[in-house]
């Protein structure tokens, strides 16, 4: 089935062209690098791996329960216009929620496909080409995962969201090597592994718990990269230079932080226009949601601060959004429980499978001696 048979807007285009500007920069320095950089790189070799083989794709996903969680964790929850849908509606409201977010995973992860495949055509240390290179594949695993998690099990799939969309055109339209990372590796890729985490931690459904916590054990590493080459870079620009940075980190932001009120799927779910505006309310004044925002924000602050884009203006910024304490947060303890997390999650199946072996053969045994 074609994916645009799934989508509940029609999509504008089958492609999107984004005109991208800038160099391609070979380098004939083939020294050993930056250790960290090659570190990175051996790791990144090291932990590829098949989402057909290690994720178990014959568990079942009830779609209008994608992440098993409670109905609490809607925004409109508890408002009046909750309390007017019949059950149909409601069931709707779920389905197109976990659709629509799962929707703009995929999307963001193409974006980080093409982002990262310009890293290795415009930087110009080799080392961080052989690092990209494989952060590519990353990316195109974790597209090809989504794809399928969308088709297979949800059956329902958006358009890409119009703020994720421009902070994507500006990040591949800029011609200068630093803003892929810029825009993908701290901006868009730290929001999305925020958004991973918190679901990975809530879900009740082994299914999505796997592919979630397989893909943040990757994008720790991605965020790591980032921060690495940046953080060198950045010690030496001018002011004029990091004002430019700054400016298009706080643009990024407010599009990240208004891409997360999804205004599209209560449009789609056939709300009025004025149920759709109450639903925008209970949007922006749902505690659940403030604290959740506010939680996708723990890696982009904190990273953002560590490769040295930290003005007083910046820090206003966020203090205006509410999410300046975020500054505190260490990104190595949580990019360490990143990876710890998905090691644990593989042992417990494996330990899962390899006792039911276990048993199987011990009931065969067993058949074995009672027809003797």
């Amino acid at each position: 089935m074609s994916t645009h048979d799934l989508y509940t807007i029609p999509a504008e285009l089958s492609t999107w062209n984004v005109e991208m500007a800038g160099s391609s920069r070979f380098t004939w320095e083939y020294d050993d690098g930056r250790d960290r950089m090659l570190a990175l790189y051996q790791k990144g070799k090291d932990k590829q791996w098949d989402s057909a083989k290690r994720i178990d794709w014959d568990l079942e996903v009830d779609p209008y329960n994608v992440l098993g969680i409670p109905d609490q964790t809607i925004a409109i929850y508890g408002t009046p216009l909750w309390d007017r849908m019949d059950e149909k509606t409601r069931q709707d409201v779920r389905l197109h929620s976990a659709a629509w977010q799962f929707s703009q995973f995929l999307h963001g992860e193409q974006g980080a496909m093409i982002c990262s495949a310009k890293i290795v055509e415009s930087v110009p240390d080799l080392d961080s080409k052989f690092y990209a290179a494989t952060q590519t594949m990353d990316e195109a695993r974790h597209a090809e995962t989504y794809a399928r998690f969308l088709q297979e099990k949800v059956g329902l799939a958006y358009p890409i969201n119009e703020h994720l969309k421009a902070l994507l055109d500006s990040t591949l339209g800029d011609s200068r090597w630093d803003m892929p990372y810029l825009g993908m590796q701290v901006l868009i890729e730290g929001l999305a592994l925020a958004a991973f985490g918190v679901m990975r931690d809530i879900t009740t459904k082994p299914l999505p718990k796997q592919i979630l916590a397989y893909v943040m054990q990757d994008e720790a590493r991605h965020v790591a990269f980032g921060r690495m080459a940046l953080r060198d870079y950045y010690q030496n620009l001018t002011e004029a230079e990091r004002n430019e940075r700054e400016d298009f980190v706080i643009e990024g932001c407010y599009l990240m932080r208004d891409r997360l009120r999804g205004r599209e799927t209560w449009e789609t779910i056939g709300l009025s226009k004025a149920d759709v505006e109450e639903a925008m309310v209970a949007v922006d004044q749902s505690e659940y949601l403030k604290l959740f925002r506010s939680l996708l924000f723990s890696r982009i602050v904190p990273c953002v601060k560590d490769i040295g884009l930290w003005s007083p203006r910046l820090q206003q910024a966020y203090a205006d959004m509410g999410v300046l304490d975020m500054a505190g947060q260490s990104l190595d303890t949580l990019m360490r429980q990143d990876e710890e997390i998905a090691d644990k999650l593989d042992e417990a199946r494996f330990a899962e499978e390899e006792a039911e072996r276990h048993a199987e053969v011990a009931e065969t045994i067993a058949l074995g001696g009672e027809q003797d």
